[in-house]
Parts: C-alpha cells; structure tokens; sequence
C-alpha cells in the first residue's frame, strides 16, 4: 500500500456575478432576508456560450499547475457533478477531450452536494493500491440553469463554479498525506431534496413542465437538521480513525451550503468559526464544487499553507455525507 497526497489545487469561478439585489428583482425576497436566513451575498453564473466542461478544464488546468504535472502524468480523470454538459456522454469525457489526455479512464460521479468528498474517496483508493500515480478529482456545477426563479427556497441559495485536486501517490519522506476518508449515505430520505421530474421514470413531458417537477425542491428545516447531525458525525468518525483531535487541526473546510450550518456544526464540534474556511457568502452553494472552491480560495490567499493538518466534510442529497483528514 501507498501513501497519496493533494499535489494540486485550482479552481475557476465565472466572472458574472447575480447578488441578492439582482434577485430581489426576480423573485419576492430581500438582502436582509437572503443573508439573515443564508449569509449568502452573491453567487457566480455560467456565460451562456459555455458549458460545465468548460469550467472544469479551467480548474484542471490551474491545479495540474500546482502540482507542477502536464496532462499526461494523469491516469484517470472523475467529474463530481449533478449538472454535467449533457445526459451522455460523461462530462469528464468532454474534459479528457478539452485537456488533450488519452485513454484514460474518465467518468462523471452523482453524490449531490457530497459528490467531491466521494470522489476523493475514490482517487484515494485508486492511488494507495498502485493502480494509479496521478488522479484528477473535479467538482462542478452550473446550477443556476436548474433552478425555478419563482422558487425563494431554492433560487436563492445555488451559484456555478468549479475546483480541482490532483490526488498523488505521496514519494518517500514526504509529509503530505490523505489520512483517511469516508463516505456514506442515507437513502431512506431522499425526499428531503430531489427533483422528481425528468428521468426515466417520469421523462420530460408537457405534464412535468407545467408542474416544475424537473426543479429541486426541498424540506429546508428537515435539511438543516439532518445536514448539522450527519455532517458531525462524519467529522467525528474521521477524528477517531486518524485520532486526530479539534485542537490539532489547522482548518475545516466544510460543504458551503449555508452559513447557519457551518456555525450549527462549529458548536457541535467546539471548533472556532475563525478556523473555518467560509466563502459561501460570494459563491452561494456550489454543490460537489464548493469544498474545492473554499479550499482553493484559502490556498491562495495564504490561510492554508503546506503541511497543515485540514479536515473536509460535505453532505448532500440522497442523503449523501463524508469527510477526510488530511495532511496537506
């Protein structure tokens, strides 16, 4: 068995940006309301020339920099996303395409909002059995071209955008190293946060247009309680495995889904708010984007420094959790 580590990080943000103030021209909501409820103040959208693949081959591009590797040293390529370009094929294909790799395995994850703590699990794996030196992990979304903007509940909250990590197997006398990571999920509530509309088993028709259906919809108190218990419960499983303690980590970059809940889960685990990497307020919810956004964002503007000891958690609908500890 090998050791992998994080050699890269990038990621890419639009440049539009939609504030509360726009939406408050769309839909009946406030600023005060939106922040008060959310602590989100802006978030991202996509041009409408381009597409998620396009975002991720940013992101890709900025952390295979990082990590001081050309496309070439890469041996698989996974897309952690719930709005890909198209239906078939994989967005990671489209990735594999844009980058100018060859042959190598490339596939698109579905974990909802815990899609990128998935898919780390996954290039962890992959890495500490030998079957892979360098595996590109990317999350992104581009939401904001499935939301119902008559919808306060859910409009409000979701933004576009996208992060990458280059997991590596970790050389000799390196200190940098995944220490574990986790993943689960809780099938039974579904219900809390999906889109009944436009699958296969109720195809896109005029019935589900006239109803919605193919929007999101979501029990948003049932949400908050499940994502502040599952969330902690993660983190705390994490902490047991690697017996690492709150006090011995430098940071948490938790899921950016809502302000409420990261401080919901800050008291849970009596851990700083001030060591908490937050940036929900200028993205809003990126879903499987968000940790690598926050993580990044971090990274560059010097919070997160080589060697730190950082814990990642997410949850997301199914209902999907995870979490990692790593040694960056």
């Amino acid at each position: 068995m090998y050791r992998s580590k994080v050699s890269g990080v990038g990621s890419y943000l639009p440049e539009k940006i939609l504030s509360n103030h726009d939406l408050e021209k769309i839909v009946e909501t406030s600023h005060e309301w939106i922040v008060q409820r959310t602590g989100i103040v802006n978030r991202h959208v996509l041009a409408d020339e381009e597409g998620n693949s396009d975002m991720c081959v940013r992101a890709a591009q900025r952390a295979l920099e990082d990590a001081n590797l050309k496309i070439e040293d890469i041996d698989m390529i996974c897309v952690a996303t719930i709005s890909g370009d198209y239906k078939m094929p994989a967005t990671a294909c489209l990735v594999q395409k844009k980058l100018g790799a060859k042959n190598v395995m490339s596939f698109d994850l579905n974990a909802a909002c815990s899609g990128f703590i998935y898919s780390l699990h996954i290039a962890d794996q992959f890495v500490r059995t030998g079957v892979y030196k360098n595996v590109m992990i990317i999350g992104s979304e581009n939401l904001t071209r499935m939301l119902n903007y008559k919808d306060r509940e859910t409009c409000i909250l979701f933004g576009d955008g996208a992060g990458c990590f280059i997991i590596s197997r970790s050389p000799e006398g390196d200190k940098g190293e995944i220490m574990t990571s986790l993943a689960h999920a809780e099938g039974s509530l579904y219900e809390l946060l999906w889109a009944s509309g436009g699958g296969t088993k109720e195809p896109i028709s005029q019935k589900v247009i006239d109803t919605g259906s193919q929007y999101m919809i979501m029990n948003g108190r049932e949400i908050f309680k499940n994502a502040t218990r599952t969330m902690a419960a993660c983190c705390k499983e994490a902490m047991e495995n690697t017996g690492v303690t709150p006090d011995q980590l430098d940071w948490v970059v938790p899921h950016q889904a809502n302000m409420r809940i990261t401080e919901a889960v800050s008291n849970f685990l009596k851990f700083p708010m001030e060591r908490i990497v937050s940036t929900v307020h200028e993205t809003g919810n990126t879903s499987s984007a968000s940790i690598p956004l926050a993580f990044d964002a971090a990274y560059k503007d010097g919070r997160i420094k080589r060697g730190q000891l950082i814990m990642v958690t997410a949850f997301g609908a199914g209902l999907t959790s995870g979490a990692a500890i790593l040694r960056f």
